[in-house]
C-alpha cells in the first residue's frame, strides 16, 4: 500500500531502498524558494541503523506490513533466546546478536511484541517501563539523601543505572527502556 510522505508518523513502518525503516522523526518543510520536503529519521529495522532521509513532499512510499506477535520470553539457550507464543504455545529462538539492546531489559516470563515482517523476525519491542531487581550498588550513606546526586548501580539483567544515593541492593526500580533511565522504585 501506498502512502504519501505527507501521512509520516512516528512508530510508521516502511519500506524504502531496499529495507524495513521505522519513522524514528519526522519534520514538514516549507522553504520560502522551491518546493516543500519531508525532512526525517528512519530506523532501519534489519540493521538497527539510523539514517536521515529526505523525501519531495509529492513522494509515495510502500507501507510495510508489520505484524506485532504478543509473546512471553521463556529463557536463554547459550547465545540463543527463546519465546512463545501466547495464544499458539509456538515456540520461537532469536540469536542474542538481533536483539542485543533489548537484552539488558529481558526478565524471564516478561510479555514482549515480537516484530514480524513476512515471516521474518525482524526484533523485539520491549515495554516502555520494566522493573528491575537492584544486585549491586554502593552503600548508602547518612546525608547523602540530600545532596542529589547519583551513583551507578547494576540491575539484575546487567544494564547499569544512574540511581539516586538512597537506593540499595535488593530495591527494584521502575526503569524507562527508551532511554535506559531510572523513574522511581517500584511499587
Amino acid at each position: 500500500m501506498s502512502i504519501s510522505v505527507n501521512e509520516f508518523k512516528n512508530g510508521l513502518t516502511i519500506e524504502v531502498k531496499d529495507g524495513i525503516w521505522r519513522v524514528v522523526e519526522f519534520q514538514h518543510v516549507k522553504p520560502g524558494k522551491g518546493s516543500a520536503f519531508v525532512r526525517s529519521k528512519l530506523k532501519n529495522l534489519r540493521t538497527g541503523a539510523v539514517q536521515e532521509m529526505t523525501f519531495r513532499s509529492t513522494a509515495k512510499v510502500e507501507k510495510a506490513n508489520i505484524e506485532n506477535k504478543k509473546m512471553q520470553y521463556l529463557y536463554a539457550e547459550g547465545d540463543n533466546y527463546v519465546f512463545m507464543d501466547t495464544t499458539t504455545y509456538e515456540q520461537l529462538s532469536l540469536p542474542g546478536d538481533e536483539i542485543r539492546d533489548e537484552l539488558k531489559y529481558l526478565k524471564e516470563n516478561m510479555e514482549v511484541s515480537v516484530v514480524m515482517y513476512n515471516g521474518e523476525t525482524l526484533g523485539v519491542d520491549v515495554p516502555n517501563t520494566v522493573d528491575l531487581k537492584v544486585v549491586e550498588t554502593e552503600a548508602s550513606i547518612k546525608g547523602d539523601t540530600q545532596s542529589g546526586g547519583s551513583k551507578p548501580a547494576t540491575m539484575e539483567t546487567g544494564l547499569v543505572v544512574q540511581v539516586p544515593f538512597f537506593v540499595n541492593e535488593g530495591d527494584m526500580l521502575t526503569i524507562n527502556t527508551q532511554d535506559g533511565t531510572y523513574i522511581s522504585r517500584a511499587n
